[in-house]
């Protein structure tokens, strides 16, 4: 008599397991329905510029919790109060890490520094986002670079290099670059970057002589 009395309960503990394998299912489903849609970038924007309503797009995603997402819904305050935080390409999904609040488009310890350059002193195809290192050049700088075999670094800044007198810093962020247009004969290119604030005087400086030239860094870009 006991295997007979076995049978009522193993069926019910196969209906139990039934249920509890349905109501999984349901829950999982639940979950991969819940979409919500968030700002995705789909062009280039350098670190410091206000991220504009061209350069991004909505799309629909599977809620994650705990990666804190930028909403659609929250677009319109991005060009007005917040900017890029770093540099941000095409296919992004934008998050909160990603931006810093401010109008002005500065971080804290930044700042802007527009250079006139003309062929020679910047590589070919230099755009918005790209990383560059920034290099002192000119007959008297090659003179005192040559005359000193101890030097101590040319600007005291946290980014130049060792005894490298040449090299006012490695982590220049092209913000914008403007051809010059019919209208003026120089022919040289404008070119906006944002550097840490520490190199932002040594780098004015040079580039009023125009002793500037810009060079791409190898895995920045």
């Amino acid at each position: 008599m006991a295997p007979r009395e076995r049978k009522p309960a193993l069926a019910a503990l196969a209906v139990l397991l039934i249920l509890v394998g349905a109501l999984g299912a349901t829950v999982m489903v639940m979950r991969a329905g819940n979409k919500i849609e968030v700002v995705e970038i789909k062009a280039n924007v350098a670190a410091g510029q206000p991220i504009p309503a061209s350069a991004i797009e909505d799309v629909e995603i599977s809620d994650v919790s705990g990666i804190q997402f930028i909403r659609w819904g929250q677009r319109g305050d991005l060009a007005q109060h917040y900017t890029a935080a770093t540099n941000l390409v095409p296919g992004t999904l934008l998050t909160l890490p990603m931006i810093t609040k401010g109008t002005g488009g500065l971080a804290p310890g930044k700042s802007i520094v527009g250079l006139s350059l003309k062929d020679g002193q910047f590589p070919h195809g230099l755009k918005a986002g790209d990383t560059v290192a920034a290099y002192r050049v000119g007959n008297d700088v090659s003179k005192s670079s040559s005359g000193s075999g101890s030097g101590s670094g040319s600007s005291g800044s946290g980014d130049s290099l060792g005894t490298d007198t040449t090299r006012i810093s490695e982590n220049v962020i092209v913000q914008e670059v403007v051809g010059s247009s019919g209208d003026f004969s120089s022919g040289d290119t404008s070119v906006k970057v944002l550097v840490d604030s520490t190199v932002a005087g040594p780098l004015t400086i040079a580039a009023a002589a125009g002793d500037v030239a810009l060079v791409l860094v190898s895995g920045k870009n």
